[in-house]
This record gives C-alpha cells, sequence and structure tokens, in this order.
C-alpha cells in the first residue's frame, strides 16, 4: 500500500492512499466467489451459475461493496503510516474500481498543529480569598427560607400588589395583529419584582384584580436576548387568573430539622458558611487557573481544527437553548435564534478547544501521569459536592466509559494546572465585597 500526505494547511491534510492490484484482484475474487455461493437465477444450479454472467450483471454492487472493503480495511493502517491522528471524521473521495487495477482513494482529515514547548516556569499569579462574614451567611439562609415558602391563593379579591405570584393569559400584539414571538400564553406564572420578565411588564400587573383583563404596553430592550422581539413596541393582553402570595417558614431549629440534615438553626448556618466557603475557593481556583490559560495564549500561537471548535461550539449552543427552555423561551424561537448563540459563543468555544489544546501539551511536555492519590482525591470532590458516598461516585465512572475518560482528563488537567501554579510566584489578595 502507497501513502502520501498532501498538506492544506497545519491542520487540515488530504491522505492519497493506493491499494495494488493484487489486493485489489484477491478482495474481488473472494466478492465473486461468496456472490456465486449465495445467489439464485433462473435456469442455473446453486453454485454453477458463470463468472462472465455474474460479471456481467452484478459489477456495480461488488464494485461498490469491495471499494468499501478495502478503505475500510486500509484506512487505519494509512493513518499510521502517515503518523496522523485525526480529530474529524473523514471526507472520502473514492475513484472508480477497475480490475487488474491499483485502487486509489483520497481523505481529507483534520488534526491538531504540534504545539511549541512552553516556558511554564515563574508566572506571577495572584489568587484571591474571599472571607464569608455573618450577613452573607444571613442572606443565603434567607434564600433558603423562600425556597422552602408555601404558596397560599389569596381569598379576598384584592389588587395585586409587590412580591404576589401571579398566574395570568397573554397574548402579545403589534399594529393590531398578533406577534409570533409574543404568542398566546395560558396559566403563566411569574413573581411580581422577580425579574424573570420586563419590569415595565410587572410594574403594569401591579393593582390588576382577579378575572381582570388590560392592555400593558412594553417595549423590548434593543438587546434583548430573543431577537425576534429585540426593539419591538407590543401591545399585550393580559387576564388575571389567580393571586397568590409567599408563607415563609419561620427561621427557627425546626426548619433546620425540616431540611432532614440538621438538629439547630446554628448547624445549618455553619453548613451554610462551609458551602459558601468550598464555592468560594472554587471560585478562585477558576480564576487562577483562567489567568494561567492566558499566559499560556500569550506564549503560543497556532490553528485550531474546526472539528474540534464546532463539536465545542455545539454543546454551547444547546446549553444555552436549555437556559432559555427553562426561561419560558419556546424551542421553536430558540431555535429560530442559533445563528446568533453561534456567532456570540464562538469565541469561547475557540478559547475552550486552545485551552484544551496547551494543557495537553503541558502534560506530554512534562510527562504528567494520573496518580492513584490524584485520582482518588478527583473522586472525593465530585462525591462531597454531590454530596454521595465515593464508592457511588467510582461505581458510576467504572460502568460508564465515556464519562470516565471525560473524568480522567479533567483529573489530568488538573495536575497540569497545579504543576504550573508550583513552579509560579503565587499572591494570595483578600477579594472585596464586590469583586466575590
Amino acid at each position: 500500500m502507497k501513502v502520501d500526505v498532501e498538506e492544506l494547511s497545519p491542520v487540515k491534510k488530504i491522505i492519497h492512499v493506493e491499494i495494488p492490484e493484487k489486493d485489489v484482484g484477491r478482495q474481488l475474487d473472494k466478492a465473486y466467489k461468496n456472490l456465486k455461493g449465495s445467489i439464485k437465477l433462473k435456469g442455473f444450479r446453486p453454485g454453477k451459475v458463470p463468472l462472465a454472467l455474474l460479471e456481467k450483471r452484478f459489477w456495480k454492487q461488488v464494485h461498490a461493496e469491495v471499494s468499501s472493503e478495502l478503505i475500510q480495511d486500509s484506512y487505519s493502517k494509512a493513518l499510521g503510516e502517515a503518523e496522523l491522528k485525526p480529530v474529524s471524521e473523514p471526507t472520502l473521495d473514492p475513484s472508480e474500481l477497475a480490475k487488474g487495477q491499483p485502487y486509489r482513494y483520497s481523505a481529507t482529515i483534520e488534526v491538531c498543529q504540534v504545539v511549541e514547548e512552553l516556558n511554564l516556569k515563574g508566572f506571577e499569579l495572584r489568587e484571591k480569598i474571599h472571607t464569608v462574614d455573618e450577613e452573607e451567611i444571613n442572606t443565603h439562609l434567607k434564600m433558603l427560607q423562600k425556597r422552602n415558602a408555601q404558596l397560599k391563593s389569596v381569598d379576598e379579591n384584592r389588587a395585586v400588589k409587590d412580591k404576589d405570584i401571579v398566574i395570568i393569559d397573554y397574548e402579545g400584539f403589534k399594529d393590531g395583529k398578533p406577534v409570533e414571538a409574543a404568542g398566546k400564553t395560558e396559566n403563566f406564572q411569574v413573581e411580581i419584582g422577580s425579574g424573570r420578565i420586563l419590569k415595565d411588564f410587572e410594574d403594569q400587573l401591579i393593582g390588576m384584580e382577579l378575572d381582570n383583563t388590560k392592555e400593558i404596553q412594553v417595549r423590548f430592550p434593543d438587546d434583548y436576548y430573543n431577537n425576534a422581539l429585540a426593539g419591538l413596541d407590543v401591545s399585550f393582553n393580559v387576564t388575571l387568573r389567580e393571586v397568590k402570595e409567599e408563607i415563609l417558614p419561620e427561621l427557627d431549629d425546626e426548619f433546620a430539622k425540616d431540611l432532614g440534615e440538621y438538629q439547630t438553626l446554628e448547624e445549618l448556618k455553619e453548613a451554610l458558611k462551609e458551602d459558601l466557603e468550598r464555592r468560594y475557593e472554587a471560585e478562585s481556583k477558576r480564576r487562577l487557573r483562567e489567568d494561567i490559560i492566558d499566559k499560556l495564549i500569550e506564549q503560543s500561537s497556532f490553528e485550531l481544527p474546526s472539528a474540534l471548535v464546532e463539536r465545542e461550539l455545539s454543546g454551547m449552543v444547546r446549553d444555552a437553548q436549555g437556559l432559555m427552555a427553562q426561561k419560558g423561551v419556546p424551542p421553536d424561537q430558540s431555535a429560530q435564534g442559533v445563528e446568533e448563540l453561534s456567532e456570540k459563543y464562538r469565541p469561547m468555544a475557540e478559547r475552550k478547544v486552545r485551552e484544551y489544546l496547551l494543557l495537553e501539551k503541558v502534560i506530554e511536555q512534562e510527562e504528567i501521569s494520573l496518580t492513584d492519590e490524584a485520582l482518588d482525591e478527583a473522586y472525593g470532590e465530585i462525591a462531597k459536592t454531590l454530596n454521595q458516598p465515593v464508592d457511588i461516585i467510582k461505581q458510576y465512572y467504572e460502568s460508564a466509559e465515556e464519562a470516565r475518560e471525560t473524568f480522567k482528563q479533567k483529573a489530568l488537567e488538573k495536575q497540569a494546572i497545579m504543576f504550573i501554579i508550583d513552579k509560579s510566584d503565587v499572591e494570595k489578595i483578600e477579594a472585596d465585597k464586590d469583586t466575590a
């Protein structure tokens, strides 16, 4: 087999493969032999159909099958000979197979450009530390109180006020015609003052009474996330169906016990403090990691394979659409915004791919391997975050191969970051409240 590589760019290659005539002939003979043993033609006993007749009637089918088999059998070997590791599926350009001739095809692939050796010592880094105070604990305690509030329908027929939870039907119009992106919606629940919808819309709900209908005029901001509504003046017909109010539980030992894990309110507050400290520490480490990646990017320039970028971008767009769905945006509207979302998140996807390739270089350059200690530590961190036993976490990753490989890669990347931190000058500074 003959293999030649044509370079279109540092990341795009064309592999030209030529399979010898003898190998082509052997595959053709095998294919016709199998066909002869299985085909049934009128006037011929099984297995006695002349080869010439088979070649005349079935050559297209046989040649297509043999071409496919030759490519499948040779592609991996060709990559090995060319010492290429593709990050994309090949775009194949097969030729016509002819008896008595070599078979040729080409495959266009993307690979990762070789990253030059990196300087990993002497980085000047700043790690921001935040101290959790009583005020912050109380703020999160109140959030927990609100999350466990009960909703009670308001019995008396009174006007809507701030903090009420209302159930409304609405439909949006522009110049008297329905606006598709603000289509007819029933039993929509929103808390006045929550910021879930436009403040101007919320403010005009205040004062409404049950079963009343009101016309609400709203102008959507020019930068509104739903492009179909951005900058529009829309008139909404709104009908108030129900008014509810929150009944907040008392913040006492009984409240803590009802959560199932604590005996006293002080225990709950201590747990909140530990959780906040853990989250601030994680955010501090994340920012430190971002600073390190910035410094690696500054000293290394290379082209990114579009396949890796598109793969990362696709995941980001799906996540964004999921968040839009949680905000009540209909699936057809979020689907219409894919192009805008792709444009918005592409720089982030490119950075993520660059980060991955740079850390891969660090791992390779410094011969960093995943130690049992580091793996156990990673299992422990996830177990603590999810509040699950370590054995359960291990069992999950041992049974899910793809998830396990991703998990190990993340653990390796963390070791690479720690290697750089150990070689750097790290100044710890107290973060102000606003920054935190």
